[in-house]
């Protein structure tokens, strides 16, 4: 059984997707970073300061009145059920930026490759 597990993780395939992980982990915490340090505070200039990480609707008080303009954070400690949809706001800006780098990684591997698709005729 051990013989056959390390050909499976010598195949490459198990390597790949090891390193593949990794990579993408740090991936991740550059394009978390680019949204909510760079990206998301210029979208907030341009719609006039909104904070989209902070904005959310209450939907139940706690017993414990909470301030006005409490976070996110202060009103899910204080025991409040909140509908943040600012943080679902953050996540698909992240994951368009994810896919477009994505896309473009793939695109330059393919024209090293010399298999990048023809493009669309319109």
């Amino acid at each position: 059984m051990f013989k056959e597990f390390k050909a499976f993780v010598n195949q490459g395939n198990a390597m790949d997707l090891a390193v593949g992980v990794v990579i993408g982990a740090a991936f991740g915490k550059i394009v978390n970073s680019l949204v909510n340090d760079l990206i998301m505070p210029i979208v907030g200039l341009l719609t006039g300061g909104i904070d989209f990480a902070q904005r959310y609707i209450l939907l139940h008080a706690p017993n414990a009145p909470t301030p006005p303009g409490a976070t996110v954070e202060e009103m899910r400690k204080a025991g409040a059920v909140v509908f943040a949809y600012g943080a679902f706001i953050n996540t698909i800006v992240e994951f368009f930026i994810v896919a477009f780098a994505v896309f473009l990684m793939v695109r330059q591997i393919n024209k090293w490759r010399g298999t990048a698709p023809a493009p669309a005729k319109v």
